[in-house]
């Protein structure tokens, strides 16, 4: 599927769900911040996102600090390598960001405590990240 059948797709809400995964939120990602600017991106990202979910009847399950510390890594991958992958090459270049296990195993456990990202508000708004970071 190209990236603008993607979206289409995703933002009809036509993407099943039970085959959307955690590597797929990042593609996805990855085609939005192909085609609009930074900002622009995140903006129609989360919102497609919220429908989504929504449209499961789990709105709940939206988490903004996770959905934006996503976006802005990949932004960063893309910007590193000269926006000129494809989604396959960014995908090999860039295992560390398609490992997904809450606290676990995940690029955003190095950014963040994980009471910080179980909370309340990093769910609600997006939260700086909160991890000490050693400086050597």
């Amino acid at each position: 599927m190209t990236g603008e059948e993607l979206i289409e797709q995703f933002e009809r809400s036509a993407t099943p769900a039970t085959s959307f995964h955690h590597a797929d939120h990042v593609r996805l990602a990855f085609e939005y911040l192909c085609r609009y600017p930074a900002l622009e991106a995140l903006g129609k990202f989360s919102a497609a996102l919220r429908r989504f979910a929504t449209a499961l009847g789990k709105a709940g399950l939206y988490h903004e600090t996770i959905t934006w510390a996503y976006l802005f890594l990949i932004r960063e991958r893309m910007l590193r390598a000269g926006y000129n992958q494809t989604w396959e090459e960014f995908a090999a270049d860039n295992s560390d960001l398609l490992t997904w296990e809450r606290g676990k195993d995940s690029i955003l456990a190095r950014y963040y405590q994980p009471d910080t990202l179980a909370s309340a508000a990093a769910r609600a708004a997006f939260v700086l990240p909160d991890k000490p970071t050693n400086s050597r």
